[in-house]
């Protein structure tokens, strides 16, 4: 079976930053922390971001605080566009016609959404996409897993995991030429031991150690637009 290396050259073009001094997700600022970062991401880019969330709560605190945070930055013209203010179709419609906007986004975002070009230039992962544990399916699969002696988390909930992260950051380059920035605003990534094993499902895209980097390369993006 022959199997061919990517053409998109992600060392080049794409930057990856996770965030070390982060809320964790079970933390009740983690959401404002994540629109804090999406917004400071986006006015440095001028729009041109996708902000990925893993559950439908999470929507209108992460985008109201996004209008907020922009506003407060002086980049209130960039549009704030939020799933289920209008169909999918016109939504991203709206996006690709104006450039100067945050898309946020839930599940039905994270894959099958091919936004190619500088038209998206940074994509925001507000934590890691664990699959719910009271999903019958999930539960079913972990006694499975237990039964026949296996690691569940390992087996199930990392793998899931992967996979979902990778469609999410899918949605990043899409051709030989797109360039941009994907932040997993989970300090779990960075931090504990299966962080290492979702970081190499991914992309080898060059890893970023702080937000000031991140915002240089958007910087630099922004002044190749």
């Amino acid at each position: 079976k022959l199997r061919l290396g990517s053409p998109f050259d992600y060392p080049a073009n794409a930057r990856l930053y996770i965030p070390s001094r982060f809320p964790k997700p079970s933390e009740a600022g983690h959401p404002a922390a994540v629109a804090t970062l999406a917004a400071n991401c986006a006015a440095a880019l001028g729009g041109r971001t996708f902000v990925l969330t893993t559950t439908l709560r999470a929507l209108p605190v992460v985008t109201d605080t996004l209008r907020a945070q922009l506003d407060a930055a002086g980049a209130g013209h960039v549009e704030v566009l939020m799933q289920g203010s209008q169909p999918k179709r016109a939504l991203l419609q709206r996006f690709l016609a104006h450039p100067a906007a945050v898309l946020v986004g839930s599940q039905s975002f994270w894959e099958g959404i091919d936004v190619p070009g500088d038209a998206l230039q940074c994509v925001v992962i507000d934590k890691l996409p664990f699959p719910p544990p009271n999903a019958p399916l999930v539960e079913a699969r972990v006694k499975r897993l237990e039964a026949q002696g296996r690691n569940p988390f390992n087996e199930c909930f990392v793998a899931e995991a992967a996979v979902s992260l990778k469609q999410g950051a899918g949605r990043l380059i899409r051709s030989e030429t797109d360039r941009g920035l994907l932040v997993v605003c989970d300090p779990r990534m960075a931090r504990m031991p299966y962080g290492s094993r979702l970081r190499g499902a991914l992309p080898p895209m060059l890893r970023l150690d702080d937000e000031a980097a991140a915002l240089a390369w958007l910087g630099q993006l922004a002044l190749d637009h």
